[in-house]
């Protein structure tokens, strides 16, 4: 074994631990994964929304009708 093999171990054991340590810590805080703040309920509320509104938009079925034709 290498003189960095370990430290190279190290370092990605330390990459792959980072993020979930950053995660707990940003919870006990308060903070949350949704750009709503505190009130995800409401977020998530708004986000379903806001996607039945686009798949019933003009927009996407003419996105969806040229991916189909462009298909055939």
């Amino acid at each position: 074994m290498k003189w960095f093999e370990p430290i190279i171990a190290i370092v990605a054991i330390f990459l792959v631990v980072l993020p979930i340590i950053l995660k707990i810590r940003d919870y006990k805080k308060g903070k949350h994964t949704c750009s709503c703040g505190q009130d995800c309920a409401s977020c998530s509320k708004d986000c379903a929304k806001n996607f039945k509104e686009y798949i019933n938009s003009k927009e996407f079925k003419e996105c969806c009708k040229s991916i189909v034709n462009d298909n055939n």
